[in-house]
C-alpha cells in the first residue's frame, strides 16, 4: 500500500497515531522548534546551583526515526527544573534538549506510564555545538558551557539555542508625499526632525521581536552649494544607523534617491503598542548647501516585523 488510509477525517474510519503526527507535520510545514518567542526559555535558578529551570511553553518536535514518523507537540507547564552535573578539572559542554521517545521507533518505554517526551541532558558536546546529535528526535533549547571545576550555572554559561519553529512576519509599506519644499537648512552638526512628512504611527504586533527597516527617498533635492550631511531612522525612541549624504557638485540643483535602512530589536515594553516612526538629518558645519524635499519627493518605509526567541 503505497497511499495511507483513512485521511482526516473520515467517519467510521480508524486513524492512527501517525496520521496524527503527519497532520502536525504538515501544519507545521516540516518545521520544528518552539511556538512563540519566549517558550521554553532556559535560565539558571532563582538562586543559581547545579541546574537550570525551562520556563513554560509548547514545541513541535520532527520525529528523526523514520522518514514517514511525523512531528510531535509537547507543552510544559510551568518552571521545570534540570540539574546539571558538576565538573571536573576540565571544562564541559553540555545540550539541554526537548525529547521525544517512542517506543514505536525507538526505546522501550511504555506510554501508559512513562514520561515520552522530557527534558534530557546531553553531556559532553562540542563547545560549538548547535544541533541535537543525528537520529535524536529531539529540539535543542539551550547549551550551557561549563568552566572546570563547578558545579553552579550562571546565565553567562547558558547560549539560547531556540529557534521558533514557524516564525511570524508582517510587512507593510507607508508611503509620504511632500507638497511644498521643506529644507534640512540648520548646518550646526546636531540632529533635527526632518522632513516633516516622514512620519508615521505604525503598530506593533504584540509577538514581534525584531523590526526591519527601510526608508527611500527618491528626487531628494540638494542645492545651494555643496554638502554633506547624515540621515537616520528613529523608532519610537531607539536610533537606527544613519546614512551619509555628501554632494560636492555646487550650485547647481540636482537630486538623487536615498536609503535609510536598519534591523531593530524590539524593546519588550513596544510589543503590542504604536509607535512613531521618523527621519532625522543632522548636516555639517563647515558645509553651506541644502537638502530639501518637494513636490518631486517620494518617501516610501517598508518595515517588516519577525518574530524569534527573546
Amino acid at each position: 500500500m503505497t497511499l495511507a488510509q483513512a485521511p482526516l477525517l473520515v467517519n467510521g474510519a480508524t486513524h492512527s497515531a501517525q496520521t496524527f503526527r503527519q497532520m502536525i507535520k504538515d501544519l507545521s510545514h516540516g518545521s520544528e522548534g518552539v511556538t512563540e518567542a519566549a517558550d521554553l526559555k532556559v535560565a539558571p535558578l532563582p538562586v543559581p546551583g547545579g541546574g537550570v529551570q525551562i520556563a513554560d511553553g509548547s514545541a513541535v518536535i520532527r520525529g528523526k526515526a523514520s522518514a514517514w514518523q511525523g512531528s510531535y507537540t509537547a507543552y510544559n507547564i510551568g518552571t521545570a527544573t534540570v540539574d546539571i552535573a558538576p565538573t571536573g578539572a576540565a571544562p564541559r559542554s553540555d545540550l539541554i534538549v526537548l525529547r521525544v521517545q517512542d517506543p514505536e521507533f525507538e526505546g522501550g518505554l511504555d506510554p501508559a506510564k512513562d514520561a515520552v517526551n522530557f527534558f534530557d541532558v546531553i553531556p559532553n558536546v562540542s563547545s560549538t555545538a548547535s544541533a541535537v546529535p543525528k537520529g535524536v528526535t529531539g529540539v535543542p533549547l539551550a547549551r550551557v558551557d561549563l568552566p572546570a571545576s563547578t558545579g553552579t550555572v550562571t546565565a553567562g554559561m547558558i547560549r539560547d539555542l531556540r529557534r521558533v519553529a514557524n516564525p511570524r512576519r508582517e510587512r507593510t509599506l507607508y508611503t509620504a508625499y511632500p507638497t511644498k519644499m521643506s529644507k534640512a537648512w540648520k548646518d550646526d552638526d546636531k540632529w533635527h526632525d526632518w522632513p516633516p512628512e516622514a512620519r508615521w504611527q505604525i503598530s506593533v504586533p504584540a509577538w514581534a521581536t525584531k523590526m526591519i527597516v527601510t526608508i527611500t527617498v527618491a528626487g531628494l533635492r540638494m542645492d545651494f552649494d555643496s554638502l554633506y550631511g547624515k540621515l537616520q531612522l528613529v523608532f519610537g525612541t531607539v536610533h537606527g544607523q544613519d546614512t551619509v549624504v555628501d554632494d560636492n557638485q555646487g550650485k547647481v540643483v540636482r537630486r538623487q534617491t536615498t536609503v535609510v535602512a536598519d534591523t531593530l530589536m524590539l524593546p519588550a515594553s513596544y510589543r503590542g503598542t504604536t509607535q512613531v516612526l521618523y527621519m532625522q538629518a543632522k548636516m555639517a558645519k563647515d558645509w553651506k548647501g541644502d537638502l530639501s524635499v518637494d513636490g518631486g519627493t517620494s518617501i516610501i518605509a517598508d518595515v517588516e516585523f519577525t518574530e524569534g526567541p527573546v
